[in-house]
């Protein structure tokens, strides 16, 4: 498979990385401890070399206890730590319904430590703020990774749900590697950023590659969804009544691609990123190993320039309600 450099580092990954949030957070009551680290340590056997995590990612298990991503990560990369590109995020904390930010310095030094200790390593690849907080400018924000990368606590630094003004004036101050935001056949109100991270040197790292699931075609409505409440998608309008009837409208057309290219809809959902942006690497997740593995497939699959056309052509005359919608 080809590889994909990170920014203007001397860091390059396999096409498709690993969303690691959906095995402790916001996919369901978190998995097992133990499982979780096995399904991490296949995925490095399948070849995935870029992990992304959060220090917010976290669940309740069904004795009460928490379930924290990073340490369920950490323990199951240590053993080949070096081999693979390890990210997280600092910047967010979940307060009941809403997200409570701080990207202030003091803050940024709290959570580095605490990542650190979590992922049982003593640098981090890729050190993302997790969201813009209004409070603290972004030449502050990149003044402190430059001190951190300067320290060799992180070799790089990136930014998440980022908008163009703060990005450039970020960059000015400290280097920007990767941005991540959203990005899929069904929310594309972020493609302009790509062409920007073109120009800057950037790598555009696109989560919710497959909508929350929606472009598999696996899920039927809301109700595949209502028996966990740790489980965020079953309030996604992609999966209401009305938004399904516009995800099929589009599995019809991927589906029939699938069939030409003898692939999965998620395959032909990730090849079709792939083969519009060579500075675009998505990172689906999932619990279920034999979907890590078509997934990660996909990254050897590449749409004609005619086959591409016939999605973008349909994409704009579609709308879709998805979850983190503008």
């Amino acid at each position: 498979m080809e590889k994909r450099r990170l920014g203007q580092t001397d860091m390059y990954v396999n096409m498709v990385g690993l969303g690691c949030m959906g095995l402790s957070h916001a996919s369901g009551t978190p998995v097992a401890r133990e499982e979780a680290i096995h399904i991490l340590q296949e995925a490095h056997h399948i070849g995935y070399d870029l992990y992304d995590t959060a220090e917010c990612y976290t669940g309740i298990y069904p004795d009460g206890s928490i379930s924290h991503n990073e340490e369920i990560v950490g323990e199951a990369v240590k053993n080949f730590r070096d081999e693979i590109v390890l990210c997280t995020k600092f910047g967010v904390t979940h307060k009941g319904n809403h997200l409570e930010l701080d990207s202030s310095p003091q803050k940024i030094r709290e959570s580095i430590e605490g990542s650190l200790k979590r992922l049982q390593t003593n640098y981090i690849d890729i050190y993302y703020q997790h969201r813009i907080d209004p409070q603290v400018e972004p030449e502050i924000v990149a003044g402190v990774m430059k001190e951190l990368i300067q320290e060799g606590k992180i070799k790089a630094w990136g930014i998440s749900e980022v908008n163009e003004d703060y990005l450039r004036r970020a960059h000015a101050i400290c280097p920007v590697t990767v941005i991540q935001n959203r990005y899929s056949m069904m929310a594309r109100w972020h493609e302009h950023l790509i062409n920007v991270c073109q120009e800057l040197g950037i790598t555009y790292i696109a989560f919710s590659p497959l909508a929350n699931g929606a472009l598999t075609g696996a899920y039927h409505s809301q109700a595949d969804f209502k028996d966990d409440k740790q489980d965020f998608r079953r309030n996604m309008p992609q999966y209401s009544e009305t938004g399904m009837i516009k995800t099929n409208q589009l599995l019809k057309i991927v589906s029939e691609l699938a069939k030409k290219y003898n692939a999965t809809n998620a395959q032909i959902s990730l090849a079709w990123m792939l083969s519009k942006f060579d500075n675009l690497i998505p990172i689906p997740g999932s619990r279920k190993i034999d979907r890590l593995a078509s997934n990660f497939a996909a990254g050897n699959i590449h749409l004609s320039y005619e086959d591409i056309e016939i999605i973008d052509y349909q994409l704009e005359h579609m709308e879709f309600e998805v979850f983190g919608g503008h």
